[in-house]
């Protein structure tokens, strides 16, 4: 990787059988035109290599999100619910489940987590009071927002709301970085890992774990952005090959700690994915907190 990141576990490694590290199966298949990746991380030795925690990552990618092809929109939230139910604890008729939407609103690739939670149906409160006998799974969902905007540690506020709510689950959506600009906005990764809120732009915090809050922790993400720097990286491994022989590699490992590194870019086109992405995530969510509801009475709830 030559200290090049990406948030999404497919793109640690190289693709090669041989390249990855003891310790990770690969599996990958087609549905829907829809391509998953599934990388499971078996030892704490392999999740060193990495830079993952040990635990499950599910890819879910397709080109054709970015056209906005209904189909491929459906089958990717269709897939997302199915997975993510596996992944929830079996449900004993009052447990709520946490929903956190990680992100800055008013930074437009970093409010994927925002704009989820403004789509998510939250009925904890319906559950406790106007239906009692329902089917609903209680749900509550909450939007922190970021320490430089609450002067708040998101840790801090999802500390609190685990020991008043108690939930069975917590699911966490944040914007992700990846390492090939291709996979913005074109790709979903869900991992039983947890997450480390700002990671996508290197603004590290207190990662949300089962055992920082005390209940799994499922996390969510698109790439909303890539790093200046891997783009730089490409070219100039373009240029590399078209010079012949051309030795790149001192700029190239140059690259990482200069101001160039530091920065981040993201597509023109960001506020459309930004919201696309918020109603296939939410969508998928809605569905498997849902089971018993269709989409058109989850619509129909929350207007």
């Amino acid at each position: 990787m030559h200290g090049f990141r990406t948030d999404l576990a497919m793109e640690a490694f190289d693709g090669a059988q041989d390249a990855r590290p003891c310790g990770v199966d690969v599996h990958r298949w087609e549905e829907g035109g829809v391509t998953l990746t599934e990388v499971v991380v078996t030892t704490d030795d392999a999740a060193r290599a990495l830079g993952k925690p040990a635990g499950r990552y599910l890819t879910m990618e397709s080109p054709l999100l970015k056209k906005r092809d209904p189909d491929v929109r459906n089958a990717m939230a269709t897939l997302l619910s199915e997975e993510l139910s596996r992944l929830l604890p079996a449900w004993d008729g009052r447990s709520c489940a946490l929903v956190i939407g990680l992100g800055n609103r008013q930074i437009t690739p970093d409010a994927l987590g925002p704009a989820v939670i403004d789509r998510t149906l939250v009925t904890r409160h319906l559950s406790d009071h106007l239906f009692p006998l329902s089917d609903m799974r209680p749900v509550s969902a909450i939007a922190p927002g970021v320490l430089g905007v609450t002067g708040i540690e998101t840790m801090d506020v999802v500390e609190s709301l685990v020991k008043l709510v108690r939930p069975c689950a917590v699911i966490c959506v944040d914007s992700l970085a990846a390492r090939d600009s291709a996979r913005i906005g074109a790709t979903l990764q869900l991992t039983d890992t947890g997450i480390q809120p700002g990671a996508g732009v290197g603004n590290h915090r207190r990662a949300l774990t089962r055992q920082s809050v005390g209940a799994p922790v499922i996390a969510i993400g698109m790439p909303t952005v890539i790093h200046a720097a891997t783009l730089a990286r490409d070219a100039l491994e373009c240029l590399g090959k078209q010079a012949g022989d051309v030795d790149l590699s001192d700029a190239e490992h140059g690259l990482p700690g200069t101001a160039l590194g530091e920065m981040i870019v993201t597509p023109r086109e960001i506020d459309a994915l930004i919201q696309d992405a918020a109603g296939i995530i939410a969508a998928g969510i809605n569905r498997a907190l849902q089971p018993e509801l269709t989409d058109a009475e989850i619509a129909a709830m929350m207007d």
